[in-house]
């Protein structure tokens, strides 16, 4: 007797189910990688354009201090954004590490039940043979018998 689970296209539904949450956790963890790379190309450019500013302090004029300075404000601002960018990037990773553990678990739940149930179906068909065997033998013993 084959075994046949009622409630396979559940299952299979909740791996499915599984199965994107995971790809969905994968693209969130890459925006986050690319938000923090952007972040820390933002701090290096700001490093150069600060070194920039002290070895020219001495030998230019105060517009293009000041132009350095407004550059520097723009960078300081575009970090403080990419900074907010990657906390946001980073509560959505939370997020969907949290998807995907309800979702393993509610596949683990599904999986346990149809094993189970298979477990069931194992002992219901030993069983059968077992009383098929009992009712053979109990056959040779009245043919031998009588």
């Amino acid at each position: 007797m084959r075994f046949k689970y009622t409630f396979q296209k559940i299952v299979d539904l909740k791996s499915n189910e599984k199965t994107q949450a995971e790809w969905v956790l994968s693209g969130a963890i890459g925006h986050l990688r690319e938000e923090e790379e952007s972040l820390s190309t933002l701090f290096s450019e700001k490093n150069s354009v600060e070194t920039e500013l002290v070895s020219a302090a001495q030998h230019t004029t105060a517009s293009e201090l000041m132009n350095y300075q407004y550059y520097l404000d723009h960078l300081n601002n575009r970090i403080r954004c990419k900074t907010a960018d990657v906390r946001l990037a980073e509560k959505d990773v939370v997020e969907k590490r949290g998807i995907l553990s309800s979702k393993m678990v509610e596949e683990k739940v599904w999986d346990q039940a149809r094993n189970k149930a298979y477990l069931l179906h194992q002992a219901t068909v030993l069983k059968k043979e077992q009383e098929v065997l009992d009712e053979m033998a109990t056959m040779r013993h009245k043919a031998s018998h009588g």
